[in-house]
């Protein structure tokens, strides 16, 4: 395991590497309060499929978000920290708002991305990630964190998953306050402005889309529909939602097999 950061001026970005494969591959999560480096062994332990065969770079958002901060220049974050540490070609892996982010550093900086798994993601908005992005943004204005918490349980996980784990939840919201519930509104006001859906002809690397069929926070027919943009291949699991990433237990089977093709 092996954490840095890079910095560029007065930005700074960290990530976090790990495995010891030849070949790069490039992870990028989606939104959420956690951060990267705090996270750092649960997704070495989660992603330890591919630490034999690749060399695994998770990276985090830049630490101070601006008002105003889209998908693209998220993109274009990453890009140049990709180009300073000599990522071209890499597989790249985009799970959610990271998803969003990984369509825009295909279109803009095709040499970085030589494989491109995009996971319970969208090309655009809609009426359902607009109404469950801005409730989340709302309940973090009033600063309440459990409810958000809730929110997301309940929107992301299977109701399987939700019966045999929501207990948890109250352990969850008491674990801590976090402080930067500014970041987490500037990000998620992000997702509600992205827009690559005229721009996906530009891809032109190798695509895969996953999908939950039951997601209710950018829909089963976002997957659908970007799948079709792109003319690539869709998995949509039919009784998973959002957090089909965590919840299939073929997820990392399905991307590793694909990076491999």
């Amino acid at each position: 395991m092996w954490f840095n950061t890079i910095k560029k001026g007065n930005e700074v970005l960290d990530f976090v590497r790990f495995g010891d494969g030849e070949k790069p591959l490039v992870l990028i999560p989606g939104l959420s309060f956690q951060r990267v480096r705090p996270a750092a062994f649960l997704l070495a332990y989660q992603y330890r499929m591919f630490a034999k065969g690749y060399t695994v770079y998770v990276f985090d958002k830049k630490e101070v978000i601006p008002e105003g901060y889209t998908i693209r220049e998220m993109a274009g974050d990453l890009a140049a920290a990709m180009e300073r540490l000599g990522l071209r070609g890499a597989g790249v892996v985009g799970i959610s708002q990271g998803g969003m982010i990984a369509q825009y550093l295909a279109i803009d900086h095709p040499q970085l991305t030589g494989r491109l798994v995009l996971g319970v993601t969208a090309a655009r908005g809609n009426e359902v990630m607009e109404e469950t992005v801005g409730g989340w943004i709302g309940m973090a204005e009033r600063g309440d964190y459990g409810g958000i918490m809730a929110d997301m349980l309940e929107k992301l996980y299977s109701p399987a998953y939700v019966r045999r784990y929501g207990w948890l939840l109250p352990l969850l919201s008491r674990a801590g306050r976090p402080r930067e519930f500014g970041r987490f509104i500037a990000l998620a006001k992000s997702c509600l402005g992205f827009d690559a859906y005229g721009e996906l002809s530009r891809i032109t690397c190798p695509a895969l889309v996953i999908g939950g069929a039951l997601d209710r926070v950018v829909t089963g027919r976002a997957s659908e529909e970007l799948a079709e943009r792109l003319g690539c291949d869709l998995v949509l699991y039919p009784g998973l939602g959002h957090a089909a990433y965590e919840e299939a237990p073929d997820f990392n089977a399905r991307v590793y097999r694909f990076l491999a093709d």
